[in-house]
């Protein structure tokens, strides 16, 4: 729609488009590639992607820790790769305001993307984060689990070490097939197209998402 392939509102030639994906037709095996190789075949730069993924469910323009972390995940623009919506919308694990963009955001995103990386690791659902945010005894209990399955005696603060030492090989993994810093960054056009209502546009500096992996 955005390409001008159908008109904003078009509900009925949306899903003759899925229909075409699903019949592996011309127009249907270019939207099955993803976002960004629909945009790209179109030649339009507004495309909501990073590293090649879509974004998912949330705005980075409005909620900054969201947007480092789409901006700076391994995976791309991956919410559960460092769920800060929990803070900055939800209010699990305190509340952060999600407008503001200073440092305090590589910090969280850093912090969520650490934990996330452990918790993937253990074979955990995500879901269990906002227990373990919000009730001590549910880290707890999760570090006690563990330590009974692996015969350890690992602390919580062990745990989360062991995320950051799974984002560096993966950051390394990521580094040897070609990708940069200049890859954790968010789509141009969000830095200067305001998203209302707070007319907002996409302002943490690359200083700041560069934090994110170099004080790892």
């Amino acid at each position: 729609m955005d390409s001008g392939l159908l008109e904003f509102g078009d509900a009925e030639g949306a899903i003759e488009l899925i229909n075409q994906m699903g019949n592996g037709e011309a127009m249907g095996r270019i939207l099955g590639g993803g976002t960004q190789a629909t945009a790209d075949a179109f030649g339009n730069p507004r495309s909501p992607a990073v590293k090649g993924q879509g974004m998912p469910a949330y705005e980075p323009r409005a909620i900054k820790g969201i947007g480092v972390t789409y901006a700076t995940s391994t995976m791309g623009a991956d919410h559960t790769a460092g769920y800060t919506i929990a803070p900055e919308i939800a209010g699990s694990g305190g509340k952060v305001d999600p407008l503001l963009a200073d440092a305090s955001k590589a910090d969280l995103s850093r912090a969520f993307q650490k934990t996330t990386a452990m918790l993937d690791s253990s074979g955990h659902c995500l879901f269990i984060s906002f227990a373990i945010l919000d009730i001590p005894s549910g880290f707890e209990g999760m570090m006690e689990e563990l330590n009974g399955v692996l015969g350890t005696h690992y602390t919580g603060d062990e745990a989360v070490a062991w995320g950051g030492e799974i984002l560096k090989v993966e950051r390394a993994f990521n580094e040897a097939a070609g990708l940069t810093p200049l890859d954790d960054r968010l789509p141009e056009f969000m830095k200067y197209e305001q998203l209302p209502p707070h007319n907002v546009v996409a302002d943490v500096s690359d200083e700041i998402m560069d934090q994110v992996y170099g004080e790892l």
